[in-house]
């Protein structure tokens, strides 16, 4: 007898969450289009085209003047004979070579000496050409109004590393922060993205997760951490898709859900995986707050004293319930694995479902007839509410004796038409066995498709368009089964078995071959026997086939096909040559040789029938 798995829990705490999704919400939105850079402190404007000189010869220097360029050839000469550091950048020279004063020469002694340059006027915080810092190192809180305040209740690590803490009143940060950007806060935005993350954990790592609180969720790894490689991996996988996404995380594995969801957020690391059975060790450093306790309890535990969960280790239960709640206790019990606390999952699709409970056992045809009209009837007003059609639906009898009945339906295509859904549940309803009596019913649909309103055109019979051969299909499937009724397809395939595939019976298959094909083909070739004909290329005269011998009164062909060389090395060199025969009787049958009769790897010329053409 095996022994069942023991519980392990992970908690994926997302400290986080809220102002991340909005960074992550801004870069989706709009993506920048180069590296950001701070704007560049730009240099006063320089007129490049001053136009014509007014300043006459000797009066006073002015760039751009013809007579400046007189003797230009010296000035050149001493300014390249000073150091690489000292020569002037040609944006203070212009279009001149005129001596000017170095922008360097003056230091902080000689300001009051002539010819030196004053200090540059200081710039004002709010310039516009002052360098901004980029958005992700701005400080960023998220508030709330409560009452009649605005509180923080979310900063980003730039915030928290300059004291702005949640609970903090947003005037208050404002005060203390000039550049801080303060937004609003979307716990539905964030709860839905939790929702989101929660599904995909479903989908691909756990089938049991659900959101924790407004900052998590939880992950139920009893029985599925190997299929990752163990816990450590699984969680350092789980680490690395959020930071591709943009968010930070912590992850704890315990053996409860309380102990991994106080590992989560005040163990320190960011994967920390609990033994099983050390849950009160590891929890007995911890603030009371990591057992989720309410504000009056926590209130009531400071003025007590009790600052970690060791201290209510020892204390009985009877008067920490009357301190700090009877909730304190329940919260204990479930941290440290004495009282159950299970997981509620997200379910991907919730299916739709109506029931009906009776009030005696039925089991005549008639009355349950009557119960399944009903839930028809509950079901399509619940589908028409989700716009939704049905493609299968399976109603349930639970018996007196507990025995349960199934009755399945198909639809091939999504449909909510009470008349033609009591219809298909009444061609199978002898197949219900009522025993001593139905108590209850239940009409699930595990496959939908979404059904929106039809055109109101397509209501008005028309004489042009093709019937609708639907509710048809469902009553042949019905009677025949579902795998009786289909459609032919094509297969990108020269070899006719390959050739052809089952297709939905509405499918529309397009692509046909412009040469002959039988009605029916065979799934394996048949082999003949007594085969008289002449090669290369006759029909036969005469053949046996199941026993029985047949003459050939007519016959056309070859239609040589060669066999695909790229599936296997056997169909190299391999050759058919096919044959349309008539017999006496009518029958026209589909025969063909292997090999092409001249040359031996083709095939050993042995025929065989393939189909039929009517």
């Amino acid at each position: 007898m095996s022994r069942p798995a023991m519980a392990r829990v992970a908690s994926l705490y997302l400290p986080q969450l809220a102002c991340e999704r909005l960074r992550r919400l801004e870069r989706t939105a709009a993506p920048p289009e180069r590296p950001w850079s701070p704007a560049p402190i730009l240099p006063p404007a320089i007129d490049d085209d001053p136009g014509a000189c007014s300043v006459p010869r000797g009066g006073a220097w002015r760039p751009g003047a013809r007579w400046a360029q007189d003797g230009r050839e010296g000035e050149r000469a001493r300014i390249a004979a000073l150091p690489a550091h000292q020569q002037p950048p040609m944006r203070l020279l212009g279009r001149r070579s005129e001596p000017v004063t170095h922008p360097f020469r003056a230091m902080p002694s000689d300001e009051g000496a002539p010819g030196s340059t004053p200090p540059p006027a200081p710039i004002a915080p709010n310039a516009p050409n002052t360098p901004m810092a980029p958005p992700w190192e701005r400080p960023m809180v998220l508030i709330e109004r409560v009452g009649q305040r605005e509180v923080v209740i979310a900063a980003c690590p730039v915030a928290l590393a300059l004291d702005l803490v949640p609970g903090m009143a947003a005037a208050h940060a404002r005060a203390l922060v000039g550049d801080l950007d303060v937004r609003d806060a979307d716990r539905h935005g964030d709860q839905a993205w939790l929702d989101r993350l929660a599904l995909h954990a479903v989908a691909h790592w756990t089938p049991v997760a659900a959101p924790s609180g407004d900052d998590g969720i939880w992950l139920d790894l009893t029985g599925t951490s190997h299929l990752h490689g163990g816990e450590k991996r699984f969680c350092v996988r789980v680490l690395r898709f959020l930071a591709r996404l943009g968010f930070t995380g912590r992850v704890g594995v315990a053996g409860t859900p309380g102990a991994a969801h106080a590992l989560a957020r005040f163990g320190g690391e960011r994967v920390t995986i609990l033994p099983p059975g050390s849950e009160a060790s590891a929890l007995a450093g911890m603030p009371v707050a990591a057992l989720r306790l309410e504000s009056a309890a926590l209130g009531a535990a400071a003025r007590f004293g009790l600052e970690r969960v060791g201290d209510l280790l020892p204390v009985p239960r009877g008067p920490l319930a009357r301190r700090l709640g009877l909730s304190t206790v329940t919260r204990l019990d479930q941290a440290l694995g004495r009282a159950a606390e299970p997981i509620v999952p997200v379910v991907p699709f919730e299916a739709p479902e109506v029931s009906r409970r009776l009030l005696e056992p039925i089991a005549t045809p008639e009355a349950i007839a009557q119960v399944i009209s009903d839930l028809v009837a509950d079901l399509v007003a619940l589908l028409q509410q989700r716009g939704l059609g049905v493609r299968a639906a399976r109603i349930i009898a639970e018996r007196v004796d507990g025995a349960d009945q199934h009755l399945s339906i198909g639809a091939s295509r999504a449909t909510r038409d009470p008349a033609h859904l009591k219809r298909m549940f009444g061609l199978r309803i002898d197949r219900l066995e009522p025993g001593l009596g139905i108590e209850a019913m239940h009409l699930i649909v595990p496959h939908s498709e979404p059904l929106g309103a039809r055109i109101a055109g397509a209501l008005i019979a028309d004489g042009n368009a093709p019937p609708d051969l639907a509710p048809a299909i469902d009553q042949l499937a019905g009677r025949a089964g579902e795998n009786a009724v289909f459609r032919i397809g094509l297969e990108p395939s020269d070899v006719p078995e390959r050739a052809v595939r089952r297709l939905g019976a509405l499918a529309a298959p397009e692509g046909w071959p412009a040469w002959t094909r039988p009605v029916r083909i065979l799934p394996r070739p048949e082999l003949l026997s007594h085969v008289v004909a002449l090669l290369p290329d006759h029909a036969p005269r005469r053949f046996t086939w199941r026993g029985k011998p047949y003459r050939v009164i007519a016959g056309d062909g070859p239609e040589r096909i060669h066999g695909e060389w790229w599936r296997t090395d056997k169909e190299l060199w391999a050759v058919r040559d096919y044959f349309r025969v008539e017999v006496e009787g009518g029958q026209r049958l589909w025969l063909f040789r292997r090999g092409d009769g001249v040359v031996p790897e083709t095939g050993d010329l042995s025929w065989y029938l393939h189909g039929f053409f009517g």
